[in-house]
């Protein structure tokens, strides 16, 4: 009899609990639990975008200038350059192991209902050999130009994104935008007038214009995949995910890397990498130094772009990249006494131009959305009187 009293009267105070939990409201509930969550989002925001933006600028200007380096001390395998651009991606796999944690990916998911993995895997495929394509062209181009003209090249991909972009994503252009594709246009049709004398010990007329067409191929195909790449997390991936940054990331270098590696064998340039790296003038341990750190660094690169993109957008990815391409030419001014010329300078200058061009639009739209919210709120609280 004491024992059962004693149940009845635990299951009386279980009732009581619930009822006094039932009177609560669901809504202040989530209050408390989102007290400071509108601080914290924002305080996230910034270190996400901060980090993500160091990625992109260390690590192409690392990578172009570790690139010109091969090239430079007598590198000469365009499937090995090729391949350096994709094959680090195993550097990652401790990464996407950590982010398997659900509260990492439960602070940026976007709760849709999620692809099916055979569309996946075709998302991956594709892209992946897309990208594969894309540094063999970038190759050819760092190794028949000087890397400040291979640069300054590499800045119309600014237009052919926004190009891109207005057909896949729905970009506006306005009159900034239209002048920072103008400027950044020009800046790269002028290094085809190129004609000075430092260059042309090492770097022929016909290099040239292999050099320049490869790499402005390149830039056009890179602007295209990451309008694509938006597209993908907006319409197929359908989550905006740390993990799902780094899956895009691996797999898609891992099928470029399988089909680079094909390339290399098919074309038997792997039979003079063993010769290659013992006449490497720098020795063969800064040969093997220079290929490990080109694949970290650019996978750097490719995780703070995917990042950007589902932060942002793909042309505002696009802009840090091209805010980080001066970087390349002036350490390779520095440490490689690559000859900057008064075209190039000038080049440099209207490729600076235009990014400041688009740069004043984005802060154009960040006053506008602001004013749209204050205006919102003046008539929330105006209603909210009146009633």
């Amino acid at each position: 009899m004491l024992a059962m009293g004693i149940t009845n009267q635990e299951l009386r105070q279980e009732k009581n609990d619930l009822k006094s939990e039932a009177e609560i409201p669901p809504e202040s509930a989530e209050n408390n639990k989102k007290i400071s969550l509108p601080w914290l989002e924002k305080y996230q925001w910034w270190i996400y975008m901060v980090v993500y933006s160091l990625f992109v600028l260390a690590g192409q200007s690392v990578g172009t200038l570790l690139g010109g380096v091969y090239f430079d001390k007598g590198g000469k395998s365009k499937w090995m350059a090729t391949f350096v651009q994709v094959a680090g991606f195993p550097v990652l796999l401790p990464f996407q192991w950590f982010a398997k944690d659900k509260k990492i990916d439960s602070e940026l998911a976007i709760t849709r209902k999620p692809s099916y993995p055979l569309i996946l895997s075709l998302v991956y495929l594709c892209t992946g050999i897309f990208v594969a394509g894309d540094c063999m062209l970038y190759s050819i181009g760092l190794q028949n130009l000087p890397i400040t003209t291979y640069t300054l090249i590499c800045a119309s991909q600014l237009g052919f994104n926004a190009l891109f972009s207005y057909f896949l994503n729905g970009q506006k252009f306005t009159p900034y935008i239209v002048n920072s594709l103008v400027l950044l246009t020009i800046s790269s049709v002028l290094l085809v007038f190129q004609t000075d004398s430092g260059d042309s010990s090492k770097y022929s007329r016909n290099k040239f214009v292999i050099g320049f067409l490869s790499t402005l191929g390149a830039s056009a195909g890179y602007g295209l995949v990451l309008p694509l790449t938006q597209l993908a997390f907006q319409k197929i991936i359908k989550k905006e995910t740390l993990r799902a940054v780094l899956d895009m990331t691996i797999y898609q270098c891992a099928v470029a890397t399988f089909v680079i590696v094909i390339g290399l064998f098919a074309s038997g340039e792997w039979k003079t990498l063993n010769k290659e790296m013992n006449e490497y003038k720098l020795g063969k341990v800064s040969y093997i130094m220079n290929l490990f750190w080109t694949a970290v660094a650019w996978q750097a690169f490719g995780v703070g772009c995917i990042g950007l993109i589902f932060k942002i957008s793909s042309l505002f990815s696009n802009v840090i990249s091209i805010f980080g391409l001066p970087l390349a030419p002036i350490m390779s001014v520095i440490f490689l006494q690559d000859k900057l010329t008064g075209l190039k300078a000038i080049s440099m200058i209207l490729a600076l131009w235009g990014f400041v061009s688009y740069m004043y639009q984005h802060y154009l739209d960040d006053l506008e959305m602001k004013q749209r919210h204050e205006t919102s709120d003046v008539e929330e609280v105006s209603v909210t009187e009146r009633a």
